[in-house]
């Protein structure tokens, strides 16, 4: 009998949803304060996930939710970035 491997989930912080951490991104922040996205989910540091949905990165940032998360000011650019990637690009 094959075990099949458990698929690890993580928690958007806006929908509240537990998803397989594929289909999330982490956004870290480090012990210096930098926040910054963390592509490869590999990065120490403070994480948090969002799913790769427009809607969810533009409620994350009306709602300020990523600052409370990681205590610390999410830049604009971060937005941007998060924004790029679901886009694909």
């Amino acid at each position: 009998m094959v075990q099949k491997r458990k698929v690890p989930e993580r928690k958007c912080v806006v929908t509240n949803e537990m998803r397989p951490k594929k289909e999330l991104i982490r956004i870290v922040r480090n012990k210096e304060g930098e926040i910054f996205v963390d592509e490869s989910g590999k990065k120490n540091g403070r994480g948090a996930y969002l799913s790769k949905e427009i809607a969810v990165i533009d409620k994350a940032e009306k709602t300020g939710i990523l600052n409370r998360h990681l205590n610390g000011e999410v830049d604009a650019a971060i937005y941007q970035k998060l924004r790029q990637i679901v886009d694909g690009k």
